[in-house]
């Protein structure tokens, strides 16, 4: 049987090296991204790579409630079972809390925690029905360290390692698995141009490499928190 996976934001960095370990897998791909040229080349690259694989895809922002509304609808439309949800979609502005604009925390709190939950929210249901499921969320190291200069980003992070905390515990009965995914620097577009070694820091392969893993245990088992850092440490 197919089986169907939604990665938010799943052109770039992270998401995008979950897209392709798991199309190599055989699942097909549910995506979306604010930019439809990612989008379009995403689904080229994957469909030619992968040809048993297909890319489902919607343009959308997922920091506003009405595009995570409008990409839910999307998603049901397919009429698919949707077995693995990775809520990878976020970003970071760097900045200590009494430094920076009023607005960050909230743009921080509506890309990096809402998205998730609203995601969260429209799909779980039918996961408890059928009595299967895996959520992954992408929170980071800043979900459990405060960094001087993660400000915003380091709340936004918090909350969302804890709403992954909550959900395991509400949805165990439920035969659903959870897992926090807790990454720390990894060579994606925002450490581009930075003066270290690229060495230096974890790849994006390794991260879906381990989510992948996770995902292929018995389901008798669960990995409830994936913690990873470049062996030198943080960054």
């Amino acid at each position: 049987m197919q089986k169907y996976i939604v990665v938010t934001g799943g052109t770039k960095g992270i998401g995008r090296a979950i897209v392709d370990r798991f199309a190599a897998e055989g699942f097909h791909i549910i995506t979306c991204s604010r930019h439809q040229q990612d989008l379009n080349k995403l689904k080229l690259d994957i469909e030619e790579k992968y040809t048993f694989s297909k890319v489902f895809f919607l343009a959308a922002d997922v920091s506003q409630p009405g595009e995570v509304r409008r990409f839910l609808d999307y998603i049901h439309s397919l009429k698919v079972k949707v077995d693995v949800l990775v809520n990878n979609a976020g970003f970071f502005i760097p900045g200590k809390i009494h430094e920076e604009s009023e607005t960050v925390l909230r743009e921080m709190i509506n890309t990096n925690l809402y998205s998730a939950y609203d995601l969260t929210k429209g799909l779980v249901n039918d996961m408890i029905r059928r009595r299967d499921g895996h959520i992954y969320t992408i929170c980071s190291t800043a979900s459990i360290t405060a960094y001087t200069n993660g400000g915003s980003y380091c709340i936004a992070k918090h909350a969302l390692y804890g709403m992954t905390r909550v959900l395991r515990e509400e949805l165990k009965e439920y035969n659903i698995r959870v897992t926090a995914v807790l990454p720390g620097a990894t060579y994606t577009a925002s450490w581009e141009g930075v003066d270290l070694p690229k060495d230096r820091f974890m790849t994006p392969e390794d991260v879906a490499s381990a989510i992948w893993n996770a995902h292929c245990i018995s389901k008798q088992t669960v990995i409830e928190e994936l913690l990873l850092r470049p062996q030198l440490g943080d960054i």
